[in-house]
């Protein structure tokens, strides 16, 4: 199946679950308040056990050379990413929030579950790269933008779990240790919340909000334009230009899963830190549940466009 429809039917079925918890609050079984808890459930235990599990594979210099590139990628382009942010902001007068989901994607709650429709379950170690260092941002860059903090606590940093997440598991990695299989099957079940955990919040959030407030605001449709098609747009530029595909053995493949990683909607991450922030968690969700649906249709095409540049 071509890889434009299988993102489309797989994100299709990510966009049911935020419409199930619009229903959840709509019916009156919760409150978009209950968000607070499923919040602290995908910061502090679902994310921290996707980082653990990517790292308990086999050594390879095939798969080292891969890693490599995908690393040196998400890099690369989180480093284009901030300083697009920078210019988009002066230019848009974008707020910390609006700032934060323009340039970072829901990289962990959608391409682990796409990559592995797309490709099969050896090769989400690569999306878990662009992953690794997008969390390192989440829990720094983006932490400070949304909540206003100019300079970086490293106390802070050192105390996040999902930081001790990554460092523990590329220690485990780089030892080749692996933890009992029992361990490594409930981190397992735990990470595959992942998607679904998000999802559900958006659709909560979403459900709290005027729908004429979210359809009224000009605001909330140029974040999305700048998430979904600009910053995706100059990205594949960036990519095609450095032919980065060349670099290793399944290069291509890599540097698509990477793409991929660029494209999709507003990372949830941002509405999560912002629930547990205080932050404008309405305008968040409102960002991330538009980029969510209509990320449906523009997705599939900025492959097809990807594939035939």
């Amino acid at each position: 199946m071509d890889i434009a429809l299988i993102l489309a039917s797989k994100i299709t079925e990510l966009t049911l679950i935020v419409l199930l918890g619009y229903g959840l609050v709509k019916s009156k079984l919760l409150q978009p308040k209950d968000t607070f808890p499923l919040s602290a459930v995908g910061v502090y235990i679902i994310s921290p056990a996707v980082m653990l599990k990517a790292f308990q594979i086999d050594y390879s210099p095939e798969l080292l050379r891969g890693l490599l590139l995908s690393v040196s990628m998400a890099i690369l382009l989180h480093i284009i990413l901030i300083i697009m942010g920078i210019i988009l902001k002066k230019i848009f007068k974008l707020d910390g929030v609006e700032h934060a989901s323009a340039i970072y994607s829901n990289s962990g709650n959608l391409i682990i579950p796409l990559v592995m429709s797309m490709f099969g379950d050896e090769w989400i170690i690569y999306a878990t790269c662009f992953i690794v260092v997008q969390t390192v941002l989440f829990w720094t860059h983006c932490r400070g933008l949304i909540c206003g903090e100019k300079s970086l606590s490293l106390s802070k940093i050192i105390k996040n779990i999902n930081i001790w997440a990554i460092i523990i598991g590329a220690t485990l990695f780089a030892f080749q240790i692996k933890l009992p299989s029992i361990i490594v099957g409930t981190l397992s079940s735990v990470g595959s919340f992942i998607g679904p955990n998000a999802m559900l919040i958006a659709g909560m959030l979403i459900a709290g909000i005027p729908l004429r407030s979210i359809l009224s605001s000009k605001r909330i449709y140029l974040v999305t334009f700048l998430r979904l098609i600009f910053v995706p747009l100059c990205l594949m530029v960036v990519i095609k230009l450095g032919h980065f595909a060349s670099f290793a053995e399944h290069g291509e493949t890599i540097a698509l899963i990477s793409f991929l990683a660029t494209i999709s909607p507003a990372a949830a991450t941002v509405t999560q830190i912002a629930v547990l922030h205080g932050k404008d968690a309405q305008k968040s969700s409102a960002i991330y549940g538009v980029t969510t649906m209509l990320c449906v249709i523009t997705m599939p095409l900025i492959i097809t466009l990807y594939q035939l540049a």
